[in-house]
């Protein structure tokens, strides 16, 4: 059942911590109960257990951060920026941990090699390229 889950978004984050972590490229030659044992397995910091925890970013890189605004936190308390209430540090982890803004997608794809050329000379003349 854990390999189930673990396979349910695709099998690419396993393909890559089974790579890192055991140097193993072929997970199926491996066995369902096995390849589950070494799934289950997998450290905290893993593509597999981070989505698995429901987080964006993995555990200890979070924990690093919150590590990292305290730290800062403490070195502004000192400073005469902070009796004047200014200057106050950004936290990391919030960077990491908001929601990702989605971007608005320009790219352009083009069926054929000379729809390409078109539009690329299209807008080297300065126009809009149409794909």
């Amino acid at each position: 059942m854990f390999l189930a889950r673990v396979l349910a978004d695709g099998e690419g984050d396993l393909v890559c911590d089974f790579a890192e972590t055991y140097r193993l490229l072929d997970w199926r030659s491996l066995g369902a109960r096995q390849a589950a044992t070494l799934a289950a397995g997998l450290p905290l910091g893993s593509r597999v257990m981070t989505r698995l925890s429901g987080a964006t970013v993995p555990l200890p890189l979070q924990l690093q951060a919150r590590i990292a605004d305290d730290l800062a936190l403490l070195v502004w308390m000192q400073s005469k920026d902070a009796q004047a209430g200014r200057n106050r540090p950004v936290s990391i982890l919030q960077a990491l941990t908001a929601p990702v803004q989605e971007k608005k997608n320009d790219l352009q794809a083009y069926d054929t090699p000379e729809a390409f050329w078109a539009a690329r000379s299209e807008f080297v003349k300065g126009g809009v390229p149409r794909g």
